[in-house]
């Protein structure tokens, strides 16, 4: 059946639920249909933009962002080096494995934006829900939020004493533990504490391929971590109120290795193949404070936002994913980051209304500073000098035309560090325009500030060291400063057609960062301006009709998003002194791209014990890059090519049914099933760096006990499904591994 043909299926079924559920029961609406993503509490259906929500309980059932995705269709995450997450919607989000890439789906936990791709893999514990938002929010949400915008919302400290503690076992030796106090200290000041902990053994196989080298098994990943969040909430007064929530978090694992599609002969599904080397532990570290404050002054409601967001990071893996590429113990490769991350950034929002009206302006501030060491080696390393056992393959080419040694290049070091300060004013308004017309609209002006310095070094087997000078362009030292000023903005217009249907068009774009590569510093023209990734720009179009009833709930749209300059990792070329070029991968801007698409969601609440969510999304996305005369080859690999993690057609599925087994035993069942086509792995569309389709399926039994007492089985990925998170090229191509199939139990006590 074709993908327009299951379309058309799934949009007769909706209204065939429609005819159906006009004679249910009414229900008032839930709270879980109150979200904030404009940052006034609006109800779903008053919103003229696609918006998905992921309730508590669902949240309560994963263990990293990354799996939000398995109840979103047009969703997708990619994870690189094992443990940074990359949002795409839609089609559109960068996929590259540098923490300096700023992501195009903004990612917010309480209000406070996490402005690198490490920040999103912390474990999860105690979330309220989560809101994601399809499509640009430049007037809201600033820069980054071209593709949309996942909004993660903690539980609150509520009035009443609770308490909760939870125990899981699974295959792997998993081990998982939460907890949550809530307490009221007074009448006006309530605190709850929350924290998990989490422990697991590999859950793929490191396969013997080359019998002169062992295989340990703990290179296959091994999860360490736990975190704690503390949240304060104090009502001096009927308006207003002040909330402060701190955390910490560990992850003192493993990081899984990749697997080089060279062994795919000699290894099957969910295995893995490397040696000892390589391996080294994980010591990373997690930690923020904010404050809200929020107030009402007569008809003026105001709320600022103080955060602080920070991580400290060290960890490594095989670079190239083998026990020896092609039999050659030489061209083995490792790789190990150490990282130094900090932001402060402040929010003032001013919001009002006069009769139907409402008005929002608001101011953003924020500073960020990046550290990174980058160091490459082959074999042991020795940690005083930094040497490796044999000579990395990459090194010998950054010692230039004179080297400073006679003995062999061993290692690579590069040193980044890089600072941002960012600004912007924004405004976002409803305007009644008439009895059943609302025209929204919304603008933001953002000045960043971006400066980079950074030094690129090699390590001689005779201890000496130089600055990296390939193809003898100049000493690998340097910096820059990109300054720039972007407008966004939206307009829409929203038409209550009848009291349940709403109709709404809007327009909207949002840009992406640009900054300067992190990763190895080859000469000079690192920081020059050739060397630098520039922003990107979304627009979007997009319609859509929206159905609100007490069991039937549906959105469906049309859009398309067209885009500017979009990110890539390509093969950029470099001028040399006598005429020539070189090539070298970097992070660096295609031309143009486009993402057209349809997409329906629908929530139907047969009855009480049974509800049904389905949500269906259908992509088109194309690069289009024209013939650079430079180098004619690589341009002609891009144009046409689709978006990378940009699946034709994907579907997710929930079915929850509620009963009672016994008279003292109540039960529920959640199913869930995310189906995506196949996608690339990056923008050159070749097939061996294909995802073909795979399908997920979860399933959950809970059993609600006497006295507080909760039992759970569960199952993740229960047809055992391959699949491969992210991609690099490197001595052939890499990927990191999805889960294989995991189960296991969890008991709860709550009060």
């Amino acid at each position: 059946m074709s993908h327009f043909k299951i379309i058309s299926s799934i949009l007769l079924g909706a209204f065939s639920m429609l005819t159906a559920s006009l004679s249910a029961n009414e229900q008032q609406h839930e709270d879980e249909h109150l979200v904030i993503v404009t940052k006034r509490p609006k109800q779903l259906e008053e919103l003229g933009f696609s918006i998905q929500i992921v309730s508590e309980e669902k949240l309560n059932s994963i263990d990293a962002a990354e799996s939000l995705t398995d109840y979103l269709s047009g969703v997708q995450a990619a994870i690189s080096n094992g443990s940074q997450t990359t949002f795409q919607i839609r089609g559109i989000g960068a996929v590259d494995h540098q923490a300096l890439t700023p992501t195009a789906a903004a990612v917010y936990i309480d209000g406070v934006y996490l402005a690198t791709n490490v920040q999103a893999s912390p474990l999860l514990f105690d979330l309220a829900r989560a809101e994601v938002i399809k499509g640009p929010q430049g007037s809201l949400y600033g820069r980054n939020a071209s593709a949309g915008a996942i909004q993660f919302i903690t539980v609150m400290p509520e009035e009443e004493q609770s308490f909760n503690l939870k125990l899981g076992y699974g295959n792997y030796n998993r081990q998982d533990m939460s907890l949550s106090v809530n307490t009221p200290v007074s009448e006006k000041l309530f605190i709850r504490l929350a924290g998990r902990s989490l422990s697991r053994d590999p859950v793929l196989d490191n396969m013997v391929t080359n019998p002169q080298v062992s295989a340990p098994d703990n290179a296959a990943g091994v999860k360490d971590e736990f975190g704690t969040r503390l949240s304060l909430r104090y009502i001096p007064s009927s308006e207003t109120e002040v909330i402060l929530r701190t955390h910490y978090s560990e992850d003192n694992g493993i990081n899984p290795a990749p697997f080089n599609n060279s062994l795919t002969d000699s290894l099957n599904d969910h295995q893995i193949s490397i040696g000892p080397d390589g391996i080294q532990s994980t010591d990373n570290e997690f930690r923020g404070t904010s404050v809200n404050l929020q107030t009402q002054v007569e008809n003026v409601q105001l709320d600022w936002l103080v955060a602080y967001e920070g991580f400290n990071q060290q960890y490594g893996f095989d670079f190239d994913g083998t026990p020896a590429p092609f039999g050659l113990n030489h061209l083995n490769a490792n790789l190990a980051y150490d990282r130094d991350f900090s932001q402060t950034s402040s929010e003032l929002r001013l919001s009002t209304s006069s009769g139907n009206n409402e008005w929002m302006v608001g101011a953003y501030v924020a500073k960020e500073k990046f550290e990174q060491s980058y160091l490459i080696w082959c074999g042991h390393i020795d940690l005083q000098s930094l040497v490796g056992s044999c000579p990395y393959v990459g090194a010998p080419g950054r010692a230039g035309s004179n080297p400073a040694s006679d003995s062999n290049v061993m290692s690579l070091l590069s040193e980044i560090e890089q600072t941002r300060k960012t600004a912007a004013l924004f405004s976002f308004n409803t305007i009644k325009l008439g009895e059943k017309l609302d025209a929204i609209i919304g603008g933001r002006f953002t000045y960043e500030n971006i400066q980079g310095e950074g030094i690129g070094r090699h390590f001689f087997a005779d201890g000496t060291q130089a600055l990296n000078n390939r193809n003898d362009l100049g000493p690998a030292e340097g910096s820059n400063k990109i300054t720039e000023n972007h407008f966004t903005a939206n307009l829409g217009l929203n038409y209550q057609l009848t009291d349940n249907h709403m109709a709404y068009i809007t327009l909207a774009n949002g840009f992406k960062s640009g900054g300067f590569n992190g990763e190895v510093i080859n000469n000079a023209s690192h920081f020059a301006d050739e060397g630098l990734f520039g922003s990107e720009t979304v627009t979007s179009l997009e319609v859509g009709l929206k159905y609100v009833k007490a069991n039937l709930r549906y959105n469906a749209s049309l859009y398309g998003m067209f885009y500017d300059d979009p990110q890539a990792r390509i093969f950029v070329p470099f001028a040399t002194a006598d005429g020539g070029s070189f090539i070298s991968n970097s992070l660096s801007n295609l031309e143009e791209a486009k993402s057209i698409g349809a997409e329906m969601d629908v929530l139907w609440q047969a009855t009480e014990a049974f509800t049904l969510s389905a949500n269906v999304t259908m992509l088109d996305t194309e690069i289009n890059q024209t013939v650079q005369p430079d180098v004619p080859q690589n341009a002609e690999t891009f144009d046409g090519n689709p978006l990378p993690f940009a699946s034709d057609f994907s579907v997710a599925l929930l079915m929850d049914y509620s009963f009672n087994l016994f008279d003292n035993i109540h039960a529920s069942i959640q199913f869930s099933a995310k189906y995506q086509d196949d996608f690339y792995l990056d923008a050159e569309g070749l097939d061996d760096r294909k995802q073909d389709a795979y399908s997920l399926y979860n399933l959950r039994l809970n059993l609600h006990l006497q006295e507080g007492f909760d039992v759970s089985f569960w199952g993740n990925n229960l047809s055992d499904s391959h699949y491969a998170t992210s991609g690099f090229g490197f001595i052939g191509y890499n990927t990191f591994l999805g889960d294989p199939r995991t189960y296991g139990v969890s008991v709860k006590y709550s009060y």
